[in-house]
């Protein structure tokens, strides 16, 4: 014989079923405004929000249907991210989604109770968006992407494979980014020290700064050249990658997007997952959940993609093995 629950154990059950039911009742009818602040909504881009729309589609939130969203970028001039974060708030949203670490901040300085998601930032701890990321506090959660102990360490040794002869690095990063400056001074060295890499820094604030910066790379006979992931460097990707190609300097990027804009290799997060997963969160939120009882999300996977169009540009061989390995090689 089946032995019967006990009335407690009903009694339990119970309660669940009419949270549930009380979750989707406050959500069902009602429309939702979600706002977007961005540095850019490009082509490349675009693909990304869509995944993240999809996931939101996915759990009952359709734009038009019973969702409004506010779409709002710098397109590049960050100094306009304070403003649009402010027109989110006197939009009324109920949510507001950040790109990066620019738009997180410009959107928590803005509010203190309309939640924030952030999707692609580098140790939101340390940039103290979030308190911890077990326990983030406050009005702001979302997706870290920033394992230094294992990036750094795993891109150059994938940048070593596809220049063994390399002894002098090129490092692109912008002095106003302040892991930028933690990454010079601990995590970069480090890496660099076993796979006997000499560092060149490259500064750069804005585009006025690239020409001089790689023609201090020519200058100092860099080999290879490292791109640090910052929202000047997304935004001016493509410059950025065509006078890589200019110098002949193979280069090691952050992120997919990157080489679909004409970067030699890239390794990190695979951002279509995090995308997605950010639609969790604002679903989650949507249907009652506190920003602060929700743990900011570890990178989910990790992508190597190469560019066979750019090595061949770069009279650069791809070892077969790194071919076999990537999870994607764009022609």
């Amino acid at each position: 014989m089946i032995p019967r629950p006990a009335r407690t154990s009903w009694m339990a059950i119970g309660v669940l079923l009419l949270l549930a039911l009380t979750a989707d009742a406050q959500t069902a009818g009602r429309t939702y405004r979600l706002g977007i602040l961005a540095n850019a909504f490009e082509v490349s881009e675009s693909a990304l929000f869509e995944e993240f729309l999809e996931g939101l589609r996915k759990q009952g939130f359709t734009e038009g249907r019973n969702l409004v969203i506010e779409w709002r970028s710098s397109e590049g001039r960050f100094n306009r991210l304070p403003l649009l974060a402010a027109e989110l708030v006197r939009a009324k949203v109920d949510v507001i989604v950040a790109s990066s670490a620019l738009p997180a901040h410009a959107a928590a300085d803005a509010t203190r109770t309309i939640p924030v998601v952030f999707m692609v930032v580098a140790d939101p701890v340390g940039q103290k968006l979030v308190g911890s990321l077990a326990r983030p506090g406050g009005n702001v959660t979302g997706l870290a992407t920033y394992a230094p102990d294992v990036l750094v360490a795993r891109r150059l040794q994938v940048l070593k494979e596809v220049v063994p002869k390399a002894t002098r690095l090129a490092v692109l990063a912008n002095p106003d980014n302040a892991t930028h400056r933690e990454l010079l001074a601990r995590e970069i060295p480090a890496a660099a020290q076993p796979q006997k890499l000499t560092l060149v820094p490259l500064e750069v604030r804005g585009p006025a700064d690239l020409e001089a910066a790689f023609d201090q790379a020519a200058r100092e006979k860099a080999d290879a050249l490292y791109v640090l992931g910052d929202p000047f460097t997304f935004v001016h990707r493509a410059q950025i990658a065509d006078l890589a190609v200019q110098r002949r300097l193979p280069n090691i990027n952050f992120s997919r997007t990157s080489v679909e804009a004409g970067g030699l290799v890239s390794y990190g997060p695979r951002l279509r997952d995090v995308y997605r997963r950010a639609s969790d969160y604002v679903a989650r939120i949507f249907k009652g959940a506190k920003p602060a009882e929700l743990p900011v999300d570890q990178p989910p996977a990790f992508e190597l993609v190469v560019n066979a169009k750019t090595a061949k540009a770069l009279g650069v061989t791809l070892p077969a093995s790194l071919l076999k390995r990537a999870d994607d090689v764009i022609q």
